[in-house]
């Protein structure tokens, strides 16, 4: 009978440690959110709660379902008009200005993604007789992150003046559902691939857009991006095909590690467009940020209390301190470095904060290498030279395009195809 009860636990052990298991299992707590608030959506649109409803309640319906409806022009504009702006200050400000965003994004990233490969792969409390444990759920260390940036960015918005808010709020919850489904992927991932691999599929996502593009709105594309293209995929291979043999290269491992990296491009992609088109109302990238988390905070804590995960998680913490720091800096590095990314591309544009950031990802890759020894062989770092030489050609061409797109008439401003 013994016997029995310990072979059982070590069964629902293995099943609780699938990843495909937990995110079922996650997407059951979110769903068990997300349908009555769909219910109540759908009750009070039925019931033209607009036009009849009344009392203490009004305000708060009124904004979480139906907002004001009021739209302005794309962030594109209102940014161009901000760079429009700064180019009236002096030189030396400018560059100043630059360095800051570029100090900031690259130290918030970089110790973002020493600590999430150190929280993910490693173990905490070993000693020379007890092998330590790791942390197992990503979906705790999504919580935190996002629950320092709802801080964050309720502060700042309380603390500056904001455009009056016209979105209904539960089309947040969208954007933020695919956002914490894609960070889940991206930590669970790193249990089955190295650091370095996760950083170069994420780099080389363009590919997969491409594709839906052509198969999906049919769009054209310039010569010099499929060129980009194609050197992004040779050089992804070579990196893949030389890399040294290690236990992540099982077949099983692999495999698991590809599908997680593909359900991370597929929400991180629905995210972007999600809240590109939800940014034709009349708000801030700031309070982007504070309605999304406000929903990813809501989704991770009620999923984790429903699995009892929570109160384990900070078990977890209160045995090891030194988890307790990671995690928190952790969340840190992510809340201030999304604040960088807004104020990046509000002052210098996407092009000048792609190059950072793309920068960023080699610097990454390289620093995994130094502190956790992942091996590389000549011929993959070739690959990963030839990734990042594709992307800085890629914006490179983008940046030109533009140029002379603003010097022709508009009758004669190529029309992308759709």
């Amino acid at each position: 009978m013994a016997a029995s009860e310990v072979v059982s636990a070590a069964l629902q052990d293995t099943w609780g440690d699938f990843w495909l298991f937990r995110f079922f299992l996650n997407a059951a707590g979110y769903a068990s959110i997300m349908m009555p608030g769909f219910l109540l959506i759908q009750y009070f649109k039925r019931k033209n709660y607009l036009e009849t409803g009344r009392g203490i309640c009004f305000p708060v319906v009124k904004s979480c379902v139906f907002g004001s409806e009021a739209k302005s022009a794309h962030p594109d504009d209102v940014s161009l008009a901000a760079r429009n702006e700064t180019m009236e200050s002096s030189t030396a400000q400018q560059i100043l200005k630059l360095l800051f965003c570029a100090a900031g994004l690259q130290a918030s990233y970089l110790t973002w993604g020493v600590l999430q490969e150190r929280v993910m792969t490693r173990t905490y409390g070993a000693t020379e007789t007890d092998p330590g444990e790791k942390f197992k759920d990503s979906q705790f260390l999504v919580f935190m992150n996002r629950i320092l940036a709802f801080t964050v960015a309720g502060l700042y918005c309380a603390l500056t003046k904001q455009p009056r808010h016209g979105a209904p709020m539960y089309k947040y919850s969208f954007a933020s559902l695919s956002n914490i489904l894609s960070s889940w992927c991206q930590y669970e991932a790193l249990k089955y691939i190295s650091f370095p691999t996760q950083v170069l599929a994420k780099a080389s996502k363009v590919i997969p857009v491409m594709l839906m593009g052509k198969l999906v709105s049919r769009k054209s594309y310039e010569y010099w991006e499929y060129l980009t293209a194609v050197l992004i995929s040779v050089g992804v291979s070579m990196f893949l095909l030389s890399s040294a043999p290690t236990k992540h290269l099982s077949t099983v491992t692999t495999f698991s590690g590809v599908v997680l990296l593909a359900g991370y491009i597929v929400f991180d992609s629905f995210t972007s467009n999600w809240q590109d088109a939800l940014f034709t109302y009349k708000m801030s990238p700031v309070q982007m940020m504070f309605g999304v988390n406000v929903f990813s905070c809501l989704f991770t804590m009620g999923s984790l209390l429903e699995q009892g995960a929570l109160l384990e998680s900070v078990r977890f913490m209160a045995r090891h301190s030194e988890f307790a720091a990671h995690a928190v800096l952790l969340s840190i590095c992510s809340a201030f470095g999304q604040l960088f990314i807004f104020y990046t591309i509000n002052q210098f544009g996407a092009a000048i904060f792609t190059i950072i950031m793309t920068l960023r990802q080699a610097f990454a890759i390289l620093l995994s290498c130094l502190i956790y020894g992942h091996a590389i062989t000549v011929v993959g770092g070739l690959g990963v030279a030839v990734v990042f030489m594709a992307l800085f050609l890629r914006v490179y061409a983008r940046s030109r395009m533009k140029k002379h797109s603003k010097k022709l008439p508009a009758s004669e401003v190529p029309v992308q195809k759709v």
